[in-house]
């Protein structure tokens, strides 16, 4: 009788501990070799991201000015977390996962039938989620027979195979939130939780409420969600009106200042001119004097100019019937101006500056008068300009595009503008704007 004899436990539990020591020890050296590689990954995404920062800060920059110039707001709402659109609804199919892991392992009767309700179920919400996001769509009545149509088929899958095909109701009141809007949605929700209460009821009895309470809370979150997303919209729609309004109306006023401007330039610059090129050959100092006169008013005109894009150039009643003094008298009309009354607010003073400057620029150019009286009283509550001249009559200061703005400026701030010949011949400019009293203070101050 031979007697074997065996390896001792030490000896292969030695072993064992050998081989088992190797393969932690590979395993160490692939795990380190992989964190060597995605931290040089990372590395490398870094350097990526850093060296492409400036150029993508450009571009987003030189897009925003571009926005800005088209009268557009900025585009805060693009991207990642921008509002919700159709595929941010398809992801809640998953709550049908259960179903179909029943369908998969048998455990459901008469499969094919329940997959084909599956099937037309999933085509159903899927038609119904993106025909949500288009207004008329969404108003359309084929919308309405479609949410009818997955109201039909959740029932009938829901009652004959109850457990997991329960949690169709909830995304049946999804649908619902997301396609019904208004005072309807309450109704339409509260009748669906109801019959979702009955069928879960009579399947899973007491257990089945949380069905009731997902599919009326899933409709009415997500129709919030959605109304307060085309809240947003529609707020920046107007946003966006809003600017491009006040851009065409900067431009109006633009426009209608350096029509002022230059009308008033320019019409001084002619009347000079032409004195200068009478008073030559008899006066040539006297016409030396005059041209010296054009090149201030030009240099003058330059200044408002720069000071007119830049916005911050106001008429000074003051300043503006000193010039109309000066340019009534170079084109050989005699101004009388009389002034009474408390001092005018800086609105009001503005406005009738500009006034001062459009009548008598149009007397210079039109009327032949040889008389300008401007008489401006101010009163407590208001303050009137008449400008009245003896030219030539109907013809003397037409009311063109100068008068038109300026009236349309009067008129914003409370006042008129009037403008006709006088009887037995001449032309007489009105103008009245009311004195606020806050205003006038500071005026007086």
């Amino acid at each position: 009788m031979t007697e074997q004899i065996s390896a001792p436990p030490l000896a292969r539990g030695g072993a064992q501990v050998e081989r088992e020591t190797g393969t932690d020890m590979r395993d160490e050296c692939r795990n380190a070799k992989d964190r060597k590689a995605r931290k040089a990954r990372k590395a490398q995404w870094k350097a990526e991201w850093k060296a492409d920062w400036p150029a993508r800060k450009a571009a987003w920059r030189e897009a925003e000015k571009a926005r800005k110039a088209r009268g557009e707001a900025p585009d805060y709402g693009s991207g990642p977390m921008g509002p919700p659109n159709a595929f941010t609804l398809l992801p809640w199919l998953l709550l049908g996962m259960g179903a179909i892991s029943n369908l998969l392992h048998g455990k459901t009767p008469n499969p094919w039938i329940g997959a084909l309700g599956l099937l037309l179920f999933n085509s159903l919400y899927i038609t119904l989620v993106f025909r949500a996001f288009d207004k008329r769509a969404r108003e359309a009545a084929a919308t309405r027979w479609c949410l009818a149509a997955l109201a039909a088929v959740t029932c009938a899958m829901a009652g004959a195979y109850g457990d997991s095909w329960l949690l169709f109701f909830p995304l049946l009141g999804l649908a619902t939130g997301a396609v019904v809007r208004g005072r309807r949605l309450g109704q339409v929700l509260f009748g669906i939780s109801a019959l979702a209460g009955v069928i879960a009821g009579l399947r899973e009895g007491w257990d089945a409420l949380g069905i009731v309470y997902g599919t009326f809370l899933s409709g009415m979150v997500t129709a919030a969600i959605l109304a307060l997303a085309e809240t947003v919209r529609e707020l920046r729609d107007t946003r966006q009106e809003l600017a491009r309004n006040a851009v065409d109306q900067e431009r109006l006023r633009f426009s209608r200042d350096l029509h002022d401007l230059l009308g008033h330039t320019l019409s001084v610059i002619v009347v000079k001119s032409e004195a200068a090129r009478r008073i030559a050959p008899r006066d040539l100092d006297a016409a030396l004097g005059q041209v010296r006169d054009i090149e201030t008013v030009g240099r003058q005109a330059l200044t408002e100019i720069r000071e007119a894009v830049t916005g911050y150039r106001e008429a000074s009643l003051a300043a503006e019937l000193d010039r109309a003094r000066a340019a009534l008298t170079a084109a050989g009309i005699e101004p009388v101006v009389r002034q009474s009354g408390p001092p005018l607010p800086p609105q009001a003073a503005t406005l009738l500056g500009w006034v001062v400057r459009e009548a008598a620029t149009n007397a210079v150019r039109h009327s032949g008068a040889g008389t300008c009286e401007i008489e401006v009283h101010g009163g407590p509550e208001r303050v009137r300009l008449v400008i009245t001249d003896d030219g030539s009559g109907v013809g003397s200061t037409p009311p063109g595009s100068g008068l038109t703005g300026l009236g349309e400026r009067l008129a914003a701030a409370g006042g008129t503008l009037t403008g006709g010949p006088v009887p037995g011949g001449g032309f007489r400019v009105t103008a009245e704007l009311p004195v606020e009293t806050g205003e006038g203070d500071e005026g007086n101050g």
